[in-house]
């Protein structure tokens, strides 16, 4: 993995202090083009893998990308997934058959007849493929050489004890898909011990890492007792801590952890993006 991943929330206006600047950044980015332009600034500044949701509007860029090849030469994407807000809205107007309907993708009797099992048998792992399947159509003809579940997901496996979903999962994306298996969470220390008693070793983590402990459940502390000891692949996420924190603080933090691998932050101007990126590989 890259040092520098760019993501996606300022797209769709996901700001974790301030509702004003959700909004204003809801009317910058109504269109795809500024969508489109920002994330070309990021490449121009060398940065070449994109961290995003499954939001329906990635699909557009998506599209944009695969006809524009000469322009996205080494470009990757890693999704994550699954967007549940997206899910969370459709069974509202469609209802639950609805929404199956909608997102169950490929042939309708193979595809609705493994979705039967799904639910008759109330087979998780097997929906979740369902989704997978669905959500990565979007992706084709694009590089995506890792494939996260977002930690709505996992984390809510974690709180259910459902941990063989995780080996099921693992195993589903690196014989499907040929991509390393990824996992966002809020936990990053009950995580990892649920993956190493599951056979899974290294894996691929994003979680809140920052200084002041945002977001990072169970305590800085534990946190940073794993980062030096265990071995796993992390990403760090959310290190400004919705704004708490200037950027020069936050990654010389980061840069005590020789383990991080890869921060991911989301900018909307090229000069920001050059700041955060230009810090980025100075302390990492």
């Amino acid at each position: 993995m890259e040092k520098v991943l760019f993501g996606d929330n300022q797209f769709f206006a996901v700001n974790h202090s301030s509702d004003e600047k959700s909004r204003a950044q809801s009317i910058r980015f109504k269109d795809d083009e500024a969508i489109i332009r920002v994330l070309d600034q990021s490449i121009e500044t060398g940065i070449n893998t994109f961290m995003c949701t499954t939001h329906d509007r990635i699909a557009n860029i998506c599209k944009h990308i695969v006809d524009n090849p000469g322009s996205y030469q080494g470009f990757k994407i890693f999704p994550c997934m699954p967007y549940a807000h997206k899910y969370a809205n459709a069974v509202t107007e469609l209802g639950i058959m609805g929404t199956i309907k909608q997102y169950v993708p490929g042939n309708f009797f193979s595809t609705f007849a493994k979705g039967s099992v799904a639910f008759l048998g109330k087979d998780f792992v097997k929906l979740i493929q369902i989704l997978i399947d669905a959500e990565m159509k979007m992706f084709k003809g694009i590089e995506t050489p890792v494939i996260f579940i977002q930690n709505v997901l996992v984390d809510l496996i974690l709180g259910l004890k459902m941990y063989d979903v995780f080996s099921e999962y693992h195993e589903y994306i690196k014989k499907t898909y040929n991509a390393e298996p990824g996992y966002i969470t809020m936990n990053m220390p009950a995580l990892y011990d649920v993956l190493e008693a599951q056979g899974i070793s290294n894996p691929v983590i994003c979680s809140s890492i920052n200084k002041i402990g945002f977001r990072m459940s169970g305590g800085k502390e534990i946190y940073e007792k794993y980062l030096n000891e265990k071995e796993f692949r992390p990403i760090a996420m959310q290190v400004l801590a919705a704004g708490a924190l200037r950027p020069k603080e936050a990654i010389e933090y980061l840069g005590q952890f020789p383990r991080i691998e890869s921060v991911l932050f989301g900018a909307s101007s090229k000069s920001h993006i050059e700041e955060t990126k230009e810090l980025i590989e100075a302390n990492l």
